[in-house]
């Protein structure tokens, strides 16, 4: 029988339970940093963000 143990997307060590789909709160954390520094980012056009300083006057 092949085991299907998945591995932490950080580390590649075995993932925890308590921690899935990480091996530890370390891993977790340094994900969750890379999220919030914009190491993550999705395939296609970069989306333009409005401005916020207009009043709405023209």
């Amino acid at each position: 029988m092949i085991s299907n143990l998945r591995k932490c997307p950080i580390c590649g060590k075995p993932r925890s339970e308590e921690h899935t789909p990480f091996c530890s709160s370390r891993c977790r954390d340094r994900d969750l940093v890379k999220w919030l520094d914009d190491g993550y980012a999705l395939p296609g056009p970069r989306a333009d963000m409005p401005d916020t300083d207009d009043d709405g006057a023209e």
